[in-house]
């Protein structure tokens, strides 16, 4: 199989897993998975294809940056997120109830899931391995705040809020993050490429371009 891009981990040592452990254990599994015949290289190949280039966090940022410019459809995806994504093509697996919790000056969210990794997969993609550990699961329920600050770089001022929300195989959660200052000229499709993954899961903020 084709080699990944290394994703690092939000602060080296908080979450102490290394990625190399991971891949090796993911590969030794696959490997006897084929070897036994459930499963083929060319399967799980195509698989990932799949969540990387069809399903993917550029989907839920193409659903925030047409929320940022249209604002009946922000309107609807903010009452309905499974419903609003479908008008663009969104749905599938792990989507069937979501719910879209806005950002704004007053209040910053952040998405969990306390009991496993229950995700937005159609909008995000795969879950990154951090949301998964229970170090992350446990304390962003508890000390939010801190979390954000010293595991991901991401200070809350005090006057702001910060909302935690569940996700569950119920329902699952995803964030409409603010839309940073000095974006006003840009189209659809540029603002759509400033979003990333960890701003729609909340644990960063969508930065503007360099100038």
């Amino acid at each position: 199989m084709a080699e990944r891009e290394k994703v690092p981990l939000p602060v080296e040592g908080q979450y102490p897993v290394p990625e190399e452990y991971l891949a090796a254990r993911a590969k030794a599994l696959a490997s006897l998975l084929i070897e036994k015949g459930f499963l083929s290289e060319d399967l799980i190949e195509r698989v990932v294809q799949t969540y990387e280039r069809d399903i993917g966090p550029f989907l839920g940022a193409r659903v925030v940056a047409r929320a940022w410019v249209d604002p009946e459809f922000k309107r609807r995806l903010l009452e309905d997120a499974t419903a609003a994504c479908a008008e663009l093509g969104i749905k599938g697996m792990q989507g069937e109830d979501m719910v879209c919790v806005e950002n704004t000056p007053q209040v910053h969210n952040v998405v969990v899931c306390t009991l496993c990794s229950c995700y937005p997969w159609p909008v995000l993609g795969l879950p990154p391995e951090w949301y998964k550990y229970p170090q992350y699961r446990s304390r962003m329920v508890i000390e939010p705040r801190k979390v954000l600050k010293e595991d991901f770089g991401l200070e809350v001022p005090e006057s702001v809020e910060v909302r935690v929300w569940d996700s569950s195989s119920e329902v699952r959660y995803f964030v409409l993050p603010e839309r940073p200052e000095g974006t006003e000229g840009m189209s659809e499709e540029e603002l759509a490429k400033l979003v990333t993954r960890e701003a729609m899961i909340g644990v960063a903020k969508v930065q503007a371009p360099r100038r």
